[in-house]
């Protein structure tokens, strides 16, 4: 568990006769950002409650910040920081005031309390808007409240569950650049999103819940790799060079007109450095060479829309 601030081995939960997570196991290192990717009613949700202390497993060994959700819940729930789905921030008082009450929640003493809150509004940018009711925020500035209050304990693993829903792109980007500074200060990041380009731009490493079980994990590029239509795509202006390296590479698809060659590749260093050798060997360099590599959507559907993958590699999945 050494450098692990979160490790889960066969996490399960049922509610009634529904399996909402079936045996998930996971491991986030310290200062990481991991993301739990998923459809609606994978389990992702729940997941964080029961790693947050929040809903009791009915299996598993489970950790946090090194110290074991069964046996010593407080000494978890005083290492975390949680942001949920729908804010906590309230409406009928000032942004200030709702820093203060989490400072109160925390038994800061008042003079550190105030100054813990002073600090986290300018932080967030929100020192212009303390003294104004939380309800008149918009919904970037209530969602930055959200994750400064959680911020009041110094805790050192942060969950956050679907925080851009509902936000416009550029607070959207605007949180993912506060996500990634908090990283950065050595906090560790669990983040259960619906959005694609979220976990490709933020996580370090991902994991794609589907029926409450992993169905692949590891870092974007990883998952990528797994689904087909990787390809490298070479151009040539000399069509001797061209109908040179066709010879070369036989199994390269023709575009007689671009003078392109269209070659399957997973885009590895390994797999394109055979590519570049065989037109070394042939005398031929190509003008112009894209790779070309599956995204997330693919992958997402893939994995959860029924559509055949191959069975993942080692380096793919831990």
């Amino acid at each position: 568990m050494t450098g692990l601030a979160i490790a889960a081995n066969g996490l399960r939960k049922s509610y009634g006769d529904k399996v909402v997570l079936d045996g998930v196991d996971l491991t986030v290192p310290e200062g990481t950002i991991f993301s739990l990717l998923g459809p609606n009613g994978a389990g992702k949700t729940t997941a964080v409650k029961i790693l947050s202390t929040l809903v009791t497993a009915d299996a598993g060994d489970l950790r946090v910040g090194g110290h074991d959700l069964a046996t010593d819940p407080r000494a978890v729930r005083a290492a975390i920081g949680v942001t949920g789905q729908f804010s906590a921030v309230d409406g009928l008082i000032t942004g200030e005031e709702n820093m203060l009450l989490m400072a109160d929640l925390h038994h800061l003493p008042r003079r550190e309390g105030r100054r813990v809150a002073a600090e986290l509004l300018e932080r967030f940018d929100l020192t212009g808007a303390a003294e104004k009711p939380a309800s008149t925020y918009s919904g970037g500035m209530k969602r930055r409240l959200d994750i400064a209050m959680t911020l009041v304990g110094s805790p050192r693993i942060i969950f956050l569950d679907e925080p851009t829903t509902g936000l416009d792109p550029r607070s959207r980007h605007t949180m993912w650049q506060i996500i990634r500074e908090l990283v950065t200060g050595g906090v560790t990041v669990l983040l259960t999103t619906q959005y694609l380009e979220e976990a490709d731009e933020l996580a370090d490493r991902i994991a794609v819940l589907n029926d409450g079980r992993i169905a692949a994990e590891g870092s974007a590029e990883e998952l990528k790799r797994l689904v087909p239509g990787g390809h490298v795509r070479l151009r040539f202006t000399d069509p001797a060079d061209y109908r040179s390296a066709a010879s070369a590479l036989p199994e390269a698809s023709r575009d007689d007109g671009a003078l392109a060659l269209q070659i399957p590749n997973d885009g590895s260093q390994r797999e394109l450095r055979a590519v570049l050798d065989r037109l070394d060997s042939a005398g031929v360099e190509a003008d112009e060479l894209t790779v070309h590599t599956p995204d997330l959507d693919d992958v997402f559907f893939a994995l959860t829309g029924g559509a055949a993958v191959p069975a993942p590699s080692k380096e793919a999945v831990r």
